[in-house]
């Protein structure tokens, strides 16, 4: 028998008066944390819901988030998290599809009103038995009119609880995809995929009690679950946690709170590199102090990572995974040469391949298909067996939809998403390779490409670009820069500048909607 929520209780047991979390002024031990966790279980099982049931949970980075989530698994149930920009009709539809029994929402504020929206789907979904608004201020006990208060959901349970056991197969976690391509499915994630992976993770970047990680992803997405929560509780690391990325929080976090470890998406490392007040903060400290950087969720541009290296003086990991990954498949490796571009080697445990579209492996350096095996994909999507067929085969190979090719050292490397290649005029163009060259431009900052309807070649290439402060360049003569640097049937014939990317909650740039603006221009 196994159950995730043994990561916390183990630490709580061995090191009960540890700082395990960091919010402001706020300050939570590792009792602290474990014994709000009970009470929320005791609470669950109290109104009949427990074991084999599925519980959602809409929060940001607060106490709140690891509180409910352990005590949700304590109670022998799954946890849900959904993203927290998700709209009323979004989240009824997660609740609907999970079938969840219960829904703890964080009541957020004016800009973004999650407990409105909440409740609100809570109601449109008649079988959710139980809507639990987390206040801003965690002793509300009455007055609520958008439903009742986590303090008025636990009053009178104890901070006693037998967590109940779970089977390694048992579901833990259900991540819900993006829904790029038709609704969000539910990957069902069992304890031991996400056991499994919290533990590599530990091995992984060596991460130690005494570590300070600053969680600024997103802690309802299965990188900021995995590398930094589960992988930094089963340690007893103290975590300091950042509701809302912004480059300058992060970078006086990180010189206040004495951070070791920081990870995020490649745009958060480009925001701290281009954030004009950095200078301001003492990076010298910043870079004493900061022991391991960890970069995931898209591909880290070169140009990025060598430039975060030299700033702040820390080695960036970069690695791969997916949520039907739990996440961490492949990663670059401390005790080992680093290899820029690259996404490391597939982690302990883990088997990759790179198959091309007849089925067969992949030459070296030559592009194919990415699929994984091993104790961290997911036992399926949620009630969608026909789904899971199209991923998963009999072998337990999963199909990422990732191109990547593999080096004669076994290194592998992402060429880019499936779905989000070009086809221009019979030949294969894969953005990555293009966002990559624009970068080595002195005036270009961040760019995004995607594919745009073409009468003849079917696509063209059309390229969004942000210039650096204070630089000016005109569609031209970035053009004729790319007619010299790219190949013919690769390089953008259609450039626009902006200020800003769209970008998900989790800091991914939403290639889709650039795709639907290029083909309405």
């Amino acid at each position: 028998m196994l159950n995730l929520a043994v990561l916390l209780e183990d630490t709580a047991r061995a090191r009960p008066d540890h700082t395990a979390l960091v919010l402001g002024k706020e300050r939570w031990t590792y009792g602290e944390l474990n014994a709000a966790a009970n009470r929320v279980a005791a609470a669950l099982v109290a109104r009949g819901i427990g074991d084999g049931d599925r519980v959602a949970l809409s929060c940001p980075n607060l106490p709140y988030f690891p509180v409910v989530y352990y005590g949700i698994l304590k109670a022998g149930a799954s946890v849900v998290p959904l993203n927290t920009l998700l709209t009323e009709r979004e989240v009824a539809y997660h609740l609907r599809d999970s079938r969840a029994k219960a829904y703890f929402c964080f009541e957020g504020g004016a800009e973004l009103p999650m407990g409105e929206r909440g409740r609100a789907a809570f109601e449109a979904t008649p079988d959710c038995e139980a809507f639990v608004l987390l206040t801003e201020d965690p002793g509300v006990t009455s007055g609520s009119t958008a439903g009742e208060t986590l303090a008025q959901f636990t009053q009178g349970h104890s901070d006693e609880w037998a967590t109940q056991p779970a089977a390694e197969t048992d579901t833990a976690v259900v991540l819900y995809t993006s829904g790029t391509t038709g609704q969000p499915k539910g990957a069902e994630l069992t304890h031991s995929n996400l056991v499994h992976n919290a533990l590599l993770c530990v091995r992984l970047f060596d991460t130690r009690p005494h570590d300070v990680q600053l969680v600024t992803l997103p802690l309802f997405h299965s990188f900021g679950q995995s590398v930094l929560m589960n992988a930094g509780f089963a340690v007893g690391s103290t975590l300091v946690l950042l509701p809302r990325f912004t480059p300058a929080d992060t970078l006086a976090l990180m010189e206040r709170e004495n951070i070791t470890v920081f990870a995020g998406v490649p745009t958060m490392y480009w925001a701290l590199l281009n954030h004009p007040d950095a200078d301001r903060r003492d990076l010298v400290k910043i870079a004493d102090t900061l022991r391991i950087a960890v970069s995931g969720g898209s591909a880290l541009p070169v140009e990025v990572l060598t430039a975060f290296e030299e700033r702040f003086g820390v080695p960036v990991l970069e690695g791969f995974g997916m949520s039907e990954t739990s996440p961490v498949a492949t990663f670059n490796h401390l005790d080992r040469p680093r290899k820029p571009g690259s996404i490391g080697l597939p982690v302990w445990g883990v088997q990759v391949r790179v198959v091309r579209e007849d089925g067969t492996e992949a030459p070296v350096d030559a592009p194919g298909e990415l699929w994984v095996r091993g104790h961290n994909v997911m036992k399926g999507y949620l009630g969608r067996p026909e789904a899971t067929a199209e991923v998963l085969d009999a072998q337990g190979w999963l199909r990422t939809g990732d191109i990547g090719t593999r080096d004669a050292d076994g290194y592998l490397y992402i060429v880019d998403r499936k779905k989000d290649m070009i086809i221009r005029g019979g030949f294969n163009v894969y953005p990555r390779e293009l966002e990559e060259v624009l970068l080595t431009h002195p005036a270009v900052s961040l760019s995004a490409v995607v594919g745009v309807p073409h009468p003849r070649h079917g696509e063209e290439v059309k390229a969004f670009v942000i210039l650096k402060p204070g630089s000016e360049l005109t569609e031209d003569e970035l053009i004729a820069w790319c007619r010299q640097t790219m190949a013919a049937h690769k390089y953008p014939r259609i450039i626009e500048f902006a200020d800003t990317l769209p970008m998900t909650a989790t800091g991914k740039i939403l290639k889709r909607e650039l795709t639907r603006e290029g083909a309405r221009q």
